[in-house]
């Protein structure tokens, strides 16, 4: 099977199933969240057979929906779902503050210097850019689960989030292109 549809497969495919679940069931979130963790735990299984690793950024995602899912249903409360995407963005956003301090440079460097090589002006205002990128969309995300309903947010997080991280992204090609160094 082609590398790209499997990742594609197990990139989406739980949330495809959450959005199964989700419409057929009158929107109830407490019948989509336990297939959801199943399907996401899944994914990570087939990831795991066919690359014997985990990336770590599906880890930590499998990891908190199984968390704050498991918490949802336990406490029958759907605050402990809406609270994920918040708490990933701000943990992220911290990553990118604090890790210069562990690492004595940007951490975005530390990820993608391999495939991207800028000057170091370039990594400190792209690393700086999206650290206040995810704080936003933690801000962003606290906004539309206090104020609107639960199936608006359930559509701003997936058809919301995504696109104005493309957009967001698609904006860093300018600096990217101005600080690029030519090997």
């Amino acid at each position: 099977m082609n590398k790209s549809l499997i990742k594609f497969v197990t990139d989406f495919g739980p949330l495809l199933v959450f959005f199964y679940y989700y419409y057929s069931n009158n929107k109830d979130l407490k019948i989509a969240i336990p297939p959801l963790i199943i399907a996401t735990l899944i994914a990570l299984i087939i990831v795991w057979i066919l690359e014997k690793k985990i990336p770590m950024i599906p880890l930590i995602g499998g990891i908190l929906i199984s968390l704050f899912g498991g918490l949802s249903i336990y406490f029958n409360n759907a605050v402990f779902l809406y609270l994920k995407p918040t708490i990933i963005n701000i943990l992220f956003g911290l990553a990118l503050l604090l890790g210069k301090y562990f690492t004595n440079e940007p951490i975005l460097k530390k990820i993608l210097g391999k495939s991207i090589n800028l000057a170091d002006e370039g990594w400190k205002i792209l690393n700086h850019r999206w650290m206040y990128f995810f704080f936003s969309l933690a801000l962003l995300n606290e906004l539309i689960w206090r104020t609107q309903s639960e199936e608006f947010w359930v559509n701003f997080k997936v058809w919301g989030i995504l696109p104005i991280t493309f957009i967001f992204t698609a904006f860093q090609i300018k600096l990217i292109t101005k600080y690029k160094i030519d090997e």
